[in-house]
């Protein structure tokens, strides 16, 4: 219930709001009128109780009364998991999947673990209930890919769970993106396919170029995370798309700066709002200075791929859209592992790196909250401090920054440190202080807890899905349409065919015959009837987590994609080629005498696709970054160096490139 009710302060009447207030097992303290949540059970109304009272004075009363225990667990975050969600189980089953692709397959969740040889991160996950009465844990990270009503009620007994602690300190469930068609859904990237609205990967919300349409994603997605608990979102990636090679450019927004800018800073106040709030879910942007530029494209998950750096001197230029971010209120900020090689940085990685995160980011660029590391920066990337101790390792960290730490569910090593002396509890108060505000402005000490009934209702429904269809097919670029096959709109007998290799179906090849109201299209069994062609080729690189160190090739023979194939039909038949983008791919194998009519897709459904080929949907996605000529454009390239500053001869496709019917 909410209660109004005024106070008189000097000749000054202002009026108080009572908020509603969520409790299981507290008392409530009735002050004048007013309600208040007894949390640490003292039977009277402590400083950090007292809604009234600015946030700050709440804080400090708070982390006066905390143990160095409780603020050490404080510290940590850990994956958590529900009962048979197999998120960190070897060889756990998988839905089944139809012959060939389709959009599930497309979302479907990838098992890191199953991958060999496997030198990459494990995520550790504590018991819930001992990690939030034994090790004090308030920060969580959900993988699990459920229900509405599951995941409501489970963050409803998570909350229940803290409020029996000592001091009813509320917990925050974090999450990586739920809401795009993705390819790589690798735990620590995405999830997958969910039950919350599906919208373009971050390519395709780029290639948009609506930030009205950005921004209500955000908003919808926001909806759609608070109703089930969801308060904190390990996103969205502001790193620039700079080199090719880089396995996780399908996360990014593109390789221009000023777009991705615009583009973060709409996602930020989408699903903030102006300012944290109780309907907020606050942001960690990553990875900070911007993970792009790697060495060879290999990635900082690994020993091999532990460098970025930046041979065109495009350094500032990657800070534009975490300065953004900074400027829209990002609530925080997550560094790489990668290690800065030849810039004039210490060559530690980005969590260890008092010059980047203390000197740039907190002093020049004025950033107030949070430092989050990634996962694992301590005991499994720990670039260029491979010979420290793990409490020396704590120590640097620390020192350069770091607020919380991701990938450990034990907080006794880093209890360890301070206990020795190697930080001290006002430097641990400091980080306590920036954890515990994100917590009072989100509202959860007032309320934590969701109501079931209203997130079963909020999350996918049919008006948040209907804006998501819209920027699926605004998403789509057209690149090429040299003899006008497109749209098609006279009476045509169409061959829709996707080919995807996931490694697990021994048919690469789908036969599409959907049914649409388009009386213009009808769809045949095979190549040979058809009029025109429609060929949705589907690359895969594979995982993040399976790669080896070896070089990365963007040819599509090389990703999966049989050319000869592709060769052969559209020497035979007026073809539409669909490529599905998560890089820059290198298309010259395929005979471009005859590859005259071309679309990007970043992530959509059929149903958006024949749209547009149907003219349904006129086509107004531009590319987001710009895609190589060859493989010897690609390996001379400066990775730091967006595609469209890159030498005259580099592009095929542009930054921009698009074109309408």
């Amino acid at each position: 219930m909410v209660f109004q009710t005024f106070f008189t302060l000097g000749s000054n009447a202002q009026k108080i709001i009572q908020p509603e207030l969520g409790n299981r097992s507290v008392s409530l303290l009735k002050v004048k009128n007013l309600v208040f949540k007894d949390l640490n059970k003292n039977a009277k109304l402590d400083k950090y109780e007292d809604w009234r009272l600015p946030i700050d004075l709440r804080v400090k009363d708070l982390v006066a009364q905390m143990t160095l225990e409780e603020k050490i667990g404080f510290m940590i975050i850990s994956s958590t998991r529900l009962a048979g969600d197999y998120s960190f189980q070897p060889n756990a089953p998988k839905a089944e999947i139809s012959s060939g692709f389709n959009e599930e397959d497309l979302m479907q969740p990838i098992n890191m673990f199953t991958r060999k040889p496997l030198p990459a991160p494990t995520m550790s996950a504590a018991g819930t209930t001992k990690g939030v009465m034994n090790y004090h844990l308030r920060h969580f990270i959900l993988r699990a890919n459920t229900t509405a009503k599951i995941m409501a009620e489970w963050s409803n007994n998570l909350q229940a769970l803290c409020e029996t602690s000592r001091l009813g300190i509320p917990a925050i469930v974090a999450s990586n993106p739920r809401n795009h068609v993705t390819i790589d859904a690798s735990i620590g990237l995405s999830v997958g396919t969910t039950v919350f609205s599906k919208w373009p990967g971050e390519l395709g919300l780029a290639a948009m170029r609506d930030l009205k349409l950005t921004h209500e994603f955000a908003e919808i997605a926001g909806k759609e995370w608070s109703s089930v608990g969801l308060r904190k979102g390990y996103m969205y990636m502001a790193d620039l798309s700079t080199e090719p090679r880089w396995q996780r450019i399908e996360g990014t927004f593109g390789e221009n700066a000023d777009l991705t800018s615009s583009m973060i800073r709409e996602i930020v106040l989408g699903f903030q709002g102006n300012k944290l709030n109780k309907n907020s879910v606050a942001m960690t942007t990553k990875h900070f200075p911007g993970g792009g530029p790697q060495v060879g494209g290999q990635d900082s998950h690994f020993d091999w791929g532990k460098n970025a750096h930046y041979p065109g001197g495009m350094f500032e230029y990657h800070l534009k859209p975490f300065i953004a971010a900074i400027a829209a209120g990002t609530s925080a900020i997550m560094p790489y592992y990668s290690a800065p090689k030849g810039d004039g940085f210490e060559e530690v990685g980005f969590s260890y790196n008092k010059a980047i995160i203390q000197d740039l980011l907190r002093k020049k660029l004025r950033f107030k909250g949070i430092i989050n590391s990634d996962t694992g920066p301590i005991d499994m990337m720990p670039w260029g401090v491979e010979n420290l101790s793990i409490l020396q390792r704590y120590q640097k960290a620390i020192d350069a920054g770091v607020d919380i730490f991701s990938g450990s569910a034990d907080p006794s090593l880093l209890l360890e440190t301070v206990r020795k002396g190697l930080v001290s509890e006002e430097r641990i108060n400091e980080s306590i202080t920036r954890l515990l505000k994100e917590k009072f402005e989100l509202g959860l000490f007032e309320n934590p807890y969701v109501d079931v009934e209203t997130a079963v209702k909020t999350v996918g429904n049919t008006a948040f899905q209907k804006k998501a269809d819209l920027a699926l097919r605004k998403s789509i670029v057209l690149l090429r349409n040299d003899t006008k096959v497109l749209p098609i709109t006279k009476k045509t007998k169409v061959y829709f065919e996707t080919y995807y290799d996931n490694g697990r179906n021994p048919n690469p090849i789908t036969v599409n015959k959907p049914s649409i109201s388009n009386l213009n299209i009808e769809f045949v069994g095979s190549k040979e009837e058809a009029d025109v062609v429609l060929l949705w080729l589907i690359p895969n690189g594979g995982s993040l987590f399976s790669s080896q160190g070896k070089p990365i090739e963007l040819s599509l023979s090389k990703n999966k994609i049989d050319v000869a194939h592709v060769n052969e039909i559209i020497k035979a038949k007026p073809t539409v080629v669909a490529i599905n983008f998560t890089n820059p791919w290198v298309i010259n194998e395929i005979d471009g005498t005859n590859l005259k009519t071309v679309i990007a897709t970043f992530g959509t459904t059929t149903d958006a696709i024949l749209d547009v080929v149907s003219g349904a949907f006129n086509p107004t996605g531009k590319m987001p970054f710009t895609t190589p000529v060859s493989e010897k454009a690609v390996s001379e390239n400066q990775s730091d160096v967006p595609g469209y500053l890159k030498p005259k001869g580099y592009a095929l496709f542009k930054f921009g490139d698009g074109i309408s019917y």
